[in-house]
């Protein structure tokens, strides 16, 4: 074997009565039905979500009140460019530099992104490296201080706990940026969109300093032939490496089948798992079988696509249930079926610390409390292949006029691919990009219709898109559970906004901290 090496089921019911649940509650407020392994983690996850919209702020609001607050670490390099390109208004992600423990890094960041007073609007922001499976210092740096920022700020001020997630499909810059968020006391790590099989031993390796690898994959290598991304936390600090704690690694899932397999197989140890359900906001797991289409062109799911939850309970690992679970009798329902708790996404999507943009959550909002919102679960709109849910909203991707409109590029480069060209180099291509690029790169047209740049529709959504050539902003894509209309339970009119504290209020039944 050659071995290239570069830097850089059923768902089981439980009748749930009135009494029921208000004696699961009682048992969730003493936490006496959590298990063991699970009695020290949090009922509440908040979900890591978008690129930006699980910014800091939301993280640390949901951590200060006694959950767990998750930062997304999507597009992580190129957000901290473009927020010092935007002026770094309040001093916070330049405090956060200030602190970062390698010598060197924060000034020359700061030197090539910052811009005193924020760019032109009309302007469009520097493009900084796209990831690759080598990467430059410049782009290691960027990548390793961005996620460290982005947890330090979370983390600032209070005692509670950060978490940070990421995609396993989005492969090359896995390495830098888990080591950033370590560097910044990370406690958790979720992984979903894939089998992150070797997550758990990068963080063993990670915490003890050591010098880690992961395979990345490659289309049309040769028979025997593997590729990998190293990292060196020696290297990359001068040899010295700060002490580092191994956050929990949970890796998200929608099986019995793929927990079963990461429980057992897995380099390293799973702390437990989110069990995701189709109904979840973001990617969705294809359903099994042959793809079948409802009468809106979405993906149909059936009895076959819920998780064997007794075979989950049986791994004797914590576990959290997603996808329509924000809300308190839901949390029961989830207490009782032997779950440590629930991870929640859409309902703090849209509240006030979210990184979206305030013009679309009060296009939300307002549609929410209307009755007039809808989610599409788009099978094909997505560059990774996996059904993607898009909110339908004015001005966004979700029509078809404003997709029409755009000019395809790839710019930011997080859901290209890696494939082997016939001269034995590496090369890369997204389904998203040009059409005639994809397919000079081997790609497949067919496999271009309908697809989006998510990478620039969701940076778009948290007020950072990129000016085209052509003077137009980038396009927004902004996406949520099935269940987005129950946010107006938490600002009816007129109130106009939620915070994240009163999210969590909600859920855990507590009404006394709301506001009127």
């Amino acid at each position: 074997m050659s071995l290239r090496f570069y830097q850089g089921n059923h768902l089981s019911r439980v009748t749930l009565t009135e009494s029921s649940i208000a004696k699961s509650m009682t048992a969730i407020e003493t936490s006496s039905v959590l298990p063991d392994a699970a009695a020290k983690h949090p009922r509440i996850i908040q979900g890591g979500m978008g690129a930006g919209v699980s910014g800091w702020r939301l993280a640390r609001a949901v951590s200060k009140v006694g959950q767990l607050g998750v930062v997304s670490g999507t597009a992580m390099a190129a957000i901290l460019a473009r927020r010092l390109q935007m002026g770094d208004a309040d001093g916070d992600i330049r405090r956060a530099l200030e602190r970062f423990p390698v010598d060197g890094v924060a000034g020359r960041l700061i030197a090539k992104y910052f811009i005193p007073g924020g760019k032109p609007n009309d302007q469009p922001f520097k493009v900084t490296p796209l990831p690759a499976i080598q990467f430059s210092r410049d782009l290691l740096e960027l990548t390793v201080a961005a996620n460290f920022v982005e947890v330090f700020l979370a983390k600032e001020g209070h005692a509670g706990l950060v978490g940070v997630n990421y995609l396993e499909k989005i492969q090359t810059p896995a390495l830098p940026s888990l080591f950033g968020a370590m560097l910044a006391n990370v406690d958790y790590v979720l992984m979903g969109a894939g089998i992150p099989r070797s997550i758990p031993g990068v963080l063993d390796g990670l915490a003890r300093g050591n010098r880690v690898q992961l395979k990345i994959d490659v289309s049309g290598l040769p028979p025997g032939e593997e590729v990998f991304s190293t990292f060196d936390p020696r290297e990359f600090c001068g040899r010295t490496v700060p002490p580092l704690k191994r956050p929990h690694f949970l890796a998200i899932v929608a099986s019995a089948t793929l927990a079963t397999a990461l429980a057992r197989k897995s380099n390293g140890r799973v702390d437990g798992f989110v069990v995701e359900g189709s109904s979840a906001g973001g990617h969705n797991a294809p359903p099994r079988g042959a793809l079948q289409l409802n009468e809106r062109g979405e993906p149909l799911y059936g009895s076959a696509d819920a998780p064997d939850l007794e075979r989950i309970r049986g791994l004797g690992l914590p576990f959290w249930l997603a996808g329509s679970y924000g809300s308190p009798a839901k949390l029961a329902e989830a207490v009782a079926l032997g779950a440590a708790g629930i991870q929640v996404g859409t309902l703090f999507a849209f509240c006030e610390e979210s990184g979206i943009t305030d013009e679309l959550k009060r296009q939300t909002l307002d549609r929410a409390c209307s009755g007039a919102i809808e989610v599409f679960t788009d099978p094909a709109g997505s560059p990774t292949g996996f059904p993607f849910k898009v909110l339908q909203l004015d001005g966004t991707l979700s029509e078809a006029e404003v997709y029409a409109s755009r000019n395809r590029r790839c710019d930011l480069g997080y859901l290209r691919t890696a494939y082997h060209k016939t001269e034995g180099s590496i090369g890369y291509r997204c389904p998203s990009e040009p059409v005639e690029q994809f397919v000079a790169k081997g790609g497949d047209a067919a496999n271009a219709a309908g697809r989006k740049c998510l990478c620039n529709g969701l940076v778009a959504t948290v007020g950072l898109a990129q000016i085209q050539s052509n003077r137009a902003a980038e396009p927004p894509i902004v996406t949520s559970g099935d269940e987005v209309a129950q946010i107006a339970l938490l600002a009816p009119p007129p109130r106009t906004s939620y915070s994240a504290a009163e999210v969590v209020s909600y859920l855990l039944a507590d009404k006394s901290s709301s506001r009127p």
